[in-house]
């Protein structure tokens, strides 16, 4: 998998949960918008410091984590 450049993790934010670039947007939060039918841009409409490579790369990041739990699952 390439390098995630704007997925982070810190114990003191978010419980640890996967992040955009340390703030207080977790990786669930995007993909569950995305998910419900939101648009980039409805997203990045209401998190303004977002950036629309944060909402692909978070993507990216829970595509990643899906393929590996199948994979651990055989």
């Amino acid at each position: 998998m390439k390098t995630l450049k704007r997925i982070t993790f810190n114990p003191e934010v978010m419980g640890g949960k996967p992040c955009i670039r340390g703030m207080r947007v977790t990786v669930g939060t995007i993909v569950g918008l995305v998910a419900a039918g939101r648009s980039f841009q409805d997203i990045l409409q209401a998190y303004p410091y977002l950036e629309e490579a944060d909402i692909y790369e978070a993507l990216t990041y829970a595509a990643w984590r899906t393929e590996e739990i199948e994979i651990s699952l055989v």
